[in-house]
């Protein structure tokens, strides 16, 4: 299979880079690449147009580069250049480049001067490029200029660290000849996130403005800061050259002219210059990508098998297709009945954990807010009693009755029934509100097709108002029932011969036992702040008590607040509260907590209220009444029975109860089932069964026409779709095709760790043991000269790159010495690759 597939490899990255970044994934995937970083003004444009051999980056002064700059170079017959957020369109003249840059770059940061660092995408094509692609970073600055926030080189810095801490990421650090090597920024900030100097190659430029009799020879010799990678120094235009239009060739020619004549650089002319450093990044490049292909591939397989399924709706998508768009309808349609059910049945694949919703929260009506709403009905004992020894007289008239009248215990409990048409009919908007919110939260999985969405919620919404109708009709319907037959033979009702014997029980039967009702966090509201102001307890309501907590590990006991004659009530919430308050009170006017009269408590939620109330009922904590209408005239406040009407009273009294309850009982029984018949079941057939012949009646091309951002997702997706598909086909050939080949041998980098160290012997110094070299030459390519000086030379394994291949020299005693004899003669490679 040979080294097919090794040309491939830079522009593959390419390709990914650019689908990556089409979607907002590009920190996703840690691709690798190079990142130029050096200080303002230190020719890091420069060496980046000598590459391309045109002027196209913007120049000025204070920060000009002020977004990263993704430069893709691709060799090819034609020369052009093209933005990813200008797709189609081809900039022929490279001033017009240099245009978009600064419109682009403000578009994003304004004209402030800011920085962002949302990257620019450039590609550029051109017989007079090597495949290469670089990052572009704002130069390091100190001192913020013009409308620059104060904290510029920190943003910077930041910026620039966000990129070079990548493990897969080279770093170009560029460095002025004529400014101390030492103080260099830019190897700085290489050295915090390289600091063995793995991926760091050194730039110098300006070699050309040294002072007289200076040079930078130690420099790019590798022997004053030393890097594993080496130095490359390079010739830029001066700002003249710039001024004057200069030919970037023509420069070229005198950087080279420059190298060959120098009396300290001669010796290493072939390896210096901006054509010498285009091929040295180009081949590092494309070792750094090769080297990292291991855990590239196993990332692409993974954001591969992640968007698969998504991708899985995309591929058989035909724009073409006529029927199209009636598969897709009915697709939709499908989904959207079967969320709608799962929704209300309980049976979702994404269940929501953040609150109750769909069939739960019908449920939570059903059993615990709709039988609160019926207790608030409940009569008072006084006004009942009172009401009830009206009605005997008035039934008695002038005379004076023997008997209880059996009118006065109807003319009570009818007056009770019709009470409960309230809470019912409230019940019924309760649950129709939660069908509604089912059916936007469904229809928002149709918003690839935007005139469907808003056409399904329409429909089905129109639909739960008709049903609605019909349901609170047939609610009233069912109390007028109850209203107009009073089954005093229903066998639960006591009658009066029982009602006579329970004339002594006052109070009603309280709960048995003293089992836990509730547990759960709560605030207490009211007190004070100068006794510590609100705070948060662990409750625990059982049958008999109501207890709190410092904590839910129910170790230190606060108070424990006994049940007996107390009712609960709503407090309004304060204008900047977001709590929901009800209180506890005694209604013999008796402090309920220390020297507080009533005890209010807050949740954060009104479901969470509700919920309390209705545990509060379970133990006997009934709501108090709204208050009720006096009666006129002096005579009510000093109501009084005689003996006779009292026991006829409390007759009365104890047959309204007990047909109360039987009454009750059977309307917390039906409301539920009606409602299930008539709203809930009734919605789910008609959106199986009718919705999507209503759907059919609109014009099918409105209708399905998709979301301009679908449509640029479902590209985008396909895009990356099939780039990883590629991508891991092609390190799949590059990886069979070179699993045999070893890996050249490193630089020594003891440097490091004792840079002052004894020089050490050519017998003494060994190779680790899973460092092994080639032994056999390149294809088509002739061997790297061993030239002293610069460690950087020409890499000499032809299907798998790796790193550069020391030049040895005399004065430094961690490069190899030059009397090494030949390759052939070294030991074997141990270890195979």
């Amino acid at each position: 299979m040979g080294n097919r597939g090794m040309e491939d490899l830079i522009p593959l990255v390419n390709r990914l880079q650019d689908a990556f970044s089409s979607i907002g994934q590009s920190f996703h995937l840690d691709l690798p690449q190079i990142a130029v970083v050096g200080g303002q003004s230190a020719g890091k444009s420069s060496v980046l147009e000598n590459f391309v051999g045109r002027d196209f980056l913007p120049r000025g002064s204070g920060i000009v580069t002020r977004r990263p700059l993704v430069l893709q170079l691709i060799n090819s017959t034609t020369e052009y250049a093209e933005f990813l957020h200008c797709k189609g369109i081809r900039f022929s003249d490279f001033d017009e480049v240099c245009q978009e840059i600064e419109a682009e770059t403000d578009r994003a940061t304004g004209m402030n001067k800011g920085i962002s660092s949302i990257p620019i995408n450039l590609r550029i094509y051109s017989p007079h490029v090597l495949n290469l692609t670089l990052i572009d970073l704002p130069g390091i600055t100190k001192v913020p200029v013009g409308d620059q926030p104060p904290d510029i080189e920190h943003q910077i810095r930041e910026m620039i660290m966000q990129f070079i801490s990548r493990e897969n990421c080279l770093i170009l650090a560029v460095t002025p000849a004529n400014t101390d090597l030492a103080n260099s920024d830019a190897l700085k900030l290489a050295k915090e996130v390289d600091p063995h100097g793995l991926r760091t190659i050194g730039v110098v430029t300006k070699l050309d403005l040294m002072d007289e009799g200076t040079d930078a020879q130690e420099v790019l010799e590798n022997k004053l800061l030393p890097l594993r990678r080496g130095y490359i120094g390079v010739v830029n235009r001066s700002q003249k050259d710039i001024d004057g239009k200069k030919d970037i060739q023509a420069a070229l020619l005198a950087e080279n002219i420059f190298f060959l004549s120098h009396p300290s650089y001669r010796h290493m002319a072939d390896r210096m210059g901006t054509t010498y450093l285009q091929k040295v990044l180009n081949q590092q490049l494309t070792n750094h990508i090769r080297d990292t292909l291991p855990d590239l591939r196993s990332k692409l397989q993974s954001l591969l098998l992640s968007i698969e399924h998504e991708v899985e709706v995309y591929k058989n998508f035909k724009p073409e297709d006529p029927s199209r768009k009636t598969k897709a309808l009915l697709q939709m349609v499908q989904h959207f009945a079967v969320d709608f059910e799962k929704r209300i049945e309980g049976s979702g694949d994404q269940v929501d954990t953040r609150e109750l919703s769909g069939g739960a929260k019908i449920n939570r009506i059903f059993h615990e807010r709709f039988p609160f709403e019926l207790v608030k009905m409940e009569f008072e004992e006084k006004d009942l009693r009172r009401e009830i020894s009206y009605a005997i007289k008035n039934i008695h008239g002038v005379r004076t009755g023997l008997f209880t009248p059996d009118m006065a215990f109807e003319a009570i409990v009818k007056k009770q029934i019709v009470k409960l048409k309230g809470p019912a009919l409230k019940c019924v908007d309760l649950v129709m509100q939660e069908l509604i919110n089912t059916v936007k939260k469904c229809a928002a999985k149709l918003s690839d097709y935007p005139k469907l969405c808003e056409e399904t919620e329409k429909i089905v919404t129109y639909c739960i108002r008709e049903r609605e109708g019909k349901t609170k009709d047939q609610v009233l319907l069912m109390i007028d029932i109850q209203l107009s037959y009073i089954n005093t033979n229903h066998e639960d009702f006591i009658g009066f011969a029982n009602a006579q014997q329970r004339c002594n029980q006052l109070k009603k039967k309280g709960p048995i036992g003293n089992q836990v009702i509730r547990k759960g966090w709560l605030t207490i509201s009211n007190i004070s702040i100068m006794k510590g102001g609100s705070k948060d307890y662990w409750f625990i309501l059982t049958a008999e008590s109501l207890s709190w907590y410092k904590d839910d590990e129910e170790k230190e006991k606060k108070y424990m607040l006994p049940l007996d004659n107390l009712k609960v009530r709503d407090v309004e919430k304060g204008f900047m509260s977001s709590k929901y308050i009800f209180a506890l009170f005694n209604t013999e006017q008796r402090n309920v907590y220390k020297d507080y009269r009533c005890l209010e408590l807050a949740c954060d939620s009104q479901e969470e209220m509700d919920s309390w109330k209705a545990s509060l009922l379970r133990a006997g904590v009934y709501p108090d009444k709204s208050a009720a209408v006096e009666e006129e005239g002096s005579q009510n406040d000093n109501f009084s029975m005689d003996p006779q009407l009292e026991r006829q009273v409390e007759t009365i009294r104890n047959l309204v109860d007990s047909y109360m309850t039987i009454i009750n009982k059977c309307i917390r029984d039906l409301i539920p089932k009606t409602l299930m018949h008539l709203m809930i079941n009734s919605v789910k057939e008609f959106i199986h069964s009718e919705l999507l012949a209503h759907l059919y009646s609109e014009d099918q091309n409105t209708l399905m026409e998709e979301s301009a951002e679908q449509a640029q997702r479902r590209d985008e997706m396909l895009r990356m779709y099939h780039t990883l598909k590629e991508a891991l086909q092609i390190i799949g050939d590059i990886s069979s095709s070179t699993i045999s080949t070893p890996l050249p041998p490193p630089v020594d980098d003891s440097w490091m760790h004792s840079r002052r160290s004894p020089p050490a012997s050519p017998t003494n110094q060994k190779r680790p043991a899973q460092q092994v070299t080639s032994t056999k030459p390149p294809v088509g390519r002739s061997p790297a000269p061993t030239v002293p000086g610069n460690q950087i030379g020409a890499l000499t394994v032809p299907t798998r790159p790796g790193p550069l291949t020391p030049f040895p020299s005399n004065n430094d005693p961690f490069m190899m010495p030059p009397q090494i004899p030949s390759r052939p003669s070294r030991a074997p490679p141990s270890v195979p690759r």
